[in-house]
């Protein structure tokens, strides 16, 4: 029961995101300055937005979906952000093609970034790197830490994946912060 629960709040936290007025509100403001400027990079931008767009309305309500389409998914939303941050974020994926067909409950990636765009400095001077990788089964996504001092998380986000993948399966979601770098690990299916 518990269980059920923590996945409808999961799900309800999700259906939020999803329809987060601030990344649309972000995208098309991103999207205005690259139409004079750019045209070309505009439409690629129009294109990626649809994808993000379509596979949040394909997999929303989907337990699992093979890191294969989240990591296209991931492509799409990180070029937005790039375009977004022009050069203050610096994206890094190194996953073997062999975990590609495992599993992974949608959109955590997402929200992984999101955190990590959100509670850290994002600056010329202080760019952000985050590292997707994999490793015994395992996705760790890292990035390095300048908290902003004046935004103090919940972590609301990480306790709903936690709950998430502890409905999914026995192992367990890590997370694990140092001095320098934040990181969580989450179990391939």
């Amino acid at each position: 029961e518990r269980f059920r629960k923590e996945n409808a709040e999961y799900q309800f936290e999700m259906l939020k995101l999803q329809l987060n007025p601030h990344f649309l509100f972000n995208s098309l403001n991103t999207l205005s300055s690259l139409v004079h400027h750019d045209p070309v990079k505009a439409a690629e931008f129009i294109r990626r937005l649809s994808d993000v767009y379509r596979y949040v309305l394909e997999n929303r309500s989907k337990e699992l979906v093979s890191l294969r389409e989240e990591m296209e998914f991931i492509h799409s939303f990180t070029f937005l952000q790039g375009l977004r941050f022009q050069g203050m974020i610096d994206f890094r994926f190194e996953i073997g093609e062999e975990l590609l067909d495992r599993k992974i409950a949608p959109m955590t990636l997402q929200l992984l970034i999101e955190n990590a765009v959100k509670h850290n400095v994002v600056s010329r001077k202080q760019p952000l790197g985050i590292v997707i990788s994999a490793q015994n089964d395992n996705l760790i996504i890292k990035n390095n830490l300048q908290f902003k001092e004046e935004l103090a998380g919940t972590g609301v986000g990480l306790k709903n994946i936690s709950s998430r993948y502890a409905f999914l399966t026995d192992r367990k979601v890590e997370i694990i912060r140092e001095d320098n770098f934040f990181k969580v690990i989450i179990p391939l299916i």
